[in-house]
Formats: C-alpha cells, structure tokens, sequence
C-alpha cells in the first residue's frame, strides 16, 4: 500500500487500535482517527504521536475522504461514520486484516493468547527479546512500562503480539487471533468470557482449537498446565490444545509441567521463585511484581523465549528489570499512607488474582475493592456466583453501578442486590453506590492509613483515578486546619 495514504480508524481509542495508528504513522501513513469518548492512557499516547482525535462519531470526520478505514470491532451499523462508509462504498478493512498485510507478512509470529494474563505476558516476551537484542516488533493491548508504548515495528525477524479471542469487525465475527497465523503460541488459561459474543465455554474452547490448530509442526505452544484443584479449568485447556499438530510443553506449579515452578517468595518489593525444566533444575528468577498469575506469566514468557535461543541468563535479567503495564496494579496515588491501585481486571478469575497478589504485597492492609461492572461479561449474571466469591476476597467491598446497563437484557443483568448479599455470606461489607461521586464522597472519609484501595474498571470509570486522591488530599487539608484551629483556641 502507498505510504503517502490517508487511513482513518474508527474506535481509535482501543488499545490494539491506538497501537496499530502509530504503527501506521510510524510506517510514513497519514493517519486519524475518531471515537466516541477519549480517556487515559490511550488519549495520551495518542496525542504524544500526534495522531488527531474527533469525538463524538460524526461523518465529518471523514472530511477529506481517507483513502482507507479501518473499522474496530467495537463498531456496529447505525455509527454514522460507518454508514457513510458503506454508502458511498469508502474501502474499509478490520485492524487483524490490515496487520497481517502490512505488518506480519514476512515474520515469524508469536501470539500469546488465552483468557487471562495476555497483555502482561506479551509486554514481557517482548522485553526479553529487546533486552537479548533480538529487535522484535511488537503489538500489545496496553502501554508496556519498559517500552513507554504499546507498539514498535522492529528490524528483527520476530513480530510479538497479543491475540485476541473477541471477535475481529461487525463484518467478521471471528476471534482476531485467527488473522495472525502464528509460528508458535503461549496459552495462558481457557476460561468463559466475553459473554456477549460466546454461547457457553464449548463455544470458547472451539475458537481456540482453531488457533492452535493453525500453527505449523514445526512451530511450539507453551501451555498453562492448568490449577491445582481446578479440573474445569485444566479440562478446557486440554480441549482446546487437542488440535494441535505442534510440540506442546507446559508450565505451571504441578508436577506433569516440563517447566515447573517450585519456591515462590513474595516480599514487598519483589518475587522470586525457581523453575525446573523436564524436572531438573533450571533458574532462579525474580521479578519486581507482585501475584502468583504474574510468576506463571513470566515462566511461559520464559520458556518461549529459550525455544527461541534467548539465553536463560538473559532471560533473567530482564525479568529482573520488567516494569509491568499500565493498569496492571498500577499505583496511581499515595496519599496520606493509603495506597490506591488501578487494575484492569475484569472477570472473577483475574480479579481473585489481582486481590490475592495485593494481599501478598500489602500484607496487614486493610483492602478495599471498588468494582466497576463494565465488560460485558461482568455486566452480566452469568458469573455472578464467581464474581461475589472474588470480591469477598477483599476486606471492604464496594460496586458501582452496572455500565450502560441497558444494553443488557435485564433477565440476562447482573443483579446488584443479590451480587451484595452474596459477598456478604461471605462475611464481608458490600456496598452498592451509583457512580464515582457518590463512591469517592462515601468512602474516602472512612479510609484510613495503611488502608490499600483497588479500582477495578476496564474503562474511565468517571475519573474516580483521580477524584478518589483529590478527595483524600482536601479531607487531610480539612484535618489540618481544625487541627491548627483547636490548637490555637487552646492557647
């Protein structure tokens, strides 16, 4: 395709769409976008590669007319961009199209996929390539904190990426990762979600039968060997691996796993633990992150990068300086001794494993979760029952209002109230307020130092990131000028 070509993207504020305009802005395209709503980080990574951003949807965005569209798959017919795209029959594509033609062509791919852990696992894989100077490309559904990006077009030969099971456009139902035909996969876990597109769990295991099945026999898949105790989850992924034609090693804490993980320690700065391989002694690692997930993450990270020549003392060393993703327990403020974190986790699984790892890190802490039901499995009933189990995880419990729930059937709805009483079976506080005001207005006079606060959202969430510091900075502010009033009046 001609350089000097205009691409627009509609939905540009994804992660993966964000990603893939400044892989085309990097590659000489002129490139815009447009989306209904922009908030960080992905608004601020736009505008530092000075990609122009309009919002609301409107058909004058496409004012000149670009040369090509691509359309996210959050795009549905009705978007007036999209209706005047058809119209007047502007060439369009989806983003796993336009990757695979102008980007992936010509490499070898590695695609970590799986229902949890892949935006961490994938930032990773990528920064023990880079640091063993391997110069790979990469494509990753958050801002890597090493890399400052979400993307880079490398001059190696090995192209790195998330692979998506949603589904690819409004034209093309089915799950990205199928457009990368990958060279060798990680399979992090196969569990339901994203109930909006998937029937049931066979629907989910079908789609990733498909992708192992697409890799090469001489290619690899590094699988989770599934948890201990957990035989729903371990017979999923073991369905889904049954198409495939490539040598596949395991990783994991049980003792059938070719790399197994053995004496994980966590302190407050830092994880460490060992791995055997086919049962001897391989590594000591460690890592500066928090959670069991993440040491299961690195090893498969690991393991795929020593199939691909990386030396494990190189391995090691850039675990040793990984500096996890945005979003992923990420601190976003300290203030007054209470610690607040932003997690992207959206699914009772990743939520457990985010509070268990806080727990671990903050060890003593009073632990608040602040749950906002946005995804469209979370906004539904359907993992209700695991969702409160999670949740009762933490010491104070609050869940906001279900997002746009509306778009949701109500019989099909998460049920707030029976949600709340559920959690409190449990033995826990569980409380529902409406929004990010009235959470911040009733919780933030009640914590106290020590206490650690997790935002759970994979949106904007109203600005609670930042109204939650805000308000616990003007409480202290408060404190301090009665403080300094009483001690004056008793002078």
């Amino acid at each position: 395709m001609s350089e000097n070509k205009h691409i627009h993207l509609i939905g540009i504020c994804g992660t993966a769409m964000a990603s893939l305009a400044g892989m085309l802005k990097q590659r000489g395209f002129h490139v815009t976008g447009s989306d209904a709503a922009a908030y960080p980080p992905m608004s601020d990574f736009l505008a530092e590669l000075g990609i122009p951003v309009a919002q609301p949807f409107d058909v004058r965005n496409l004012e000149p007319c670009p040369d090509l569209i691509v359309v996210g798959n959050a795009i549905s017919r009705e978007n007036p961009e999209l209706e005047h795209v058809l119209d007047q029959r502007i060439p369009f594509c989806s983003l796993p199209q336009l990757l695979h033609e102008e980007f992936l062509r010509g490499k070898e791919v590695l695609v970590v996929a799986g229902t949890h852990g892949k935006t961490t696992t994938t930032s990773m894989l990528a920064w023990i390539f880079h640091t063993a100077g391997m110069q790979p490309s990469f494509l990753i559904g958050g801002i890597a904190e090493n890399f400052g990006s979400s993307f880079h077009v490398g001059q190696g030969k090995h192209f790195i990426l998330e692979g998506d099971e949603y589904d690819t456009a409004f034209f093309d139902k089915g799950p990205k990762f199928l457009h990368y035909f990958p060279d060798a996969v990680i399979l992090t876990s196969v569990e339901f979600d994203h109930a909006d597109i998937y029937k049931d769990l066979d629907a989910v295991e079908t789609a990733f039968k498909r992708l192992v099945n697409l890799i090469p026999r001489r290619g690899r898949i590094i699988a989770f060997d599934g948890m201990a105790g957990d035989a729903i989850e371990s017979a999923s992924l073991e369905r889904s691996l049954s198409k495939a034609f490539s040598p596949v090693e395991r990783y994991g804490s049980g003792s059938r796993a070719d790399w197994q993980i053995t004496n994980i320690k966590f302190e407050s700065e830092k994880t460490s633990w060992s791995v055997l391989h086919n049962k001897r002694p391989w590594m000591d690692l460690e890592f500066p992150l928090a959670g069991e997930y993440n040491v299961w993450n690195a090893t498969a990270a690991a393991a795929l990068a020593e199939a691909y020549g990386i030396s494990k003392e190189e391995i090691a060393a850039a675990l040793k300086t990984f500096r996890s993703v945005k979003r992923r327990l990420e601190v976003k403020a300290q203030v007054n001794g209470i610690t607040i974190i932003d997690d992207f986790a959206h699914h009772p699984t990743a939520i457990a494993g985010t509070l268990k790892a806080l727990r671990a890190r903050y060890p003593g802490a009073r632990l608040w979760t602040i749950l906002e039901p946005r995804s469209n499995t979370l906004r539904r009933r359907v993992l209700q029952a695991d969702l409160a189990r999670s949740l009762a995880l933490a010491d104070e419990v609050v869940v906001a209002a279900v997002f746009r729930s509306e778009a949701i059937p109500v019989d099909e709805r998460l049920e707030l109230p029976e949600l709340a009483a559920e959690i409190q079976k449990y033995g826990r506080h569980a409380r529902l307020l409406a929004d990010a005001d009235e959470i911040v207005n009733t919780t933030a006079p009640e914590m106290r130092r020590g206490d650690v606060v997790a935002i759970l959202s994979n949106g904007g969430f109203d600005g609670i990131y930042d109204k939650l510091p805000a308000r616990l900075r003007a409480l202290a502010t408060e404190a301090g000028s009665v403080t300094s009033a009483n001690a004056a009046g008793n002078r």
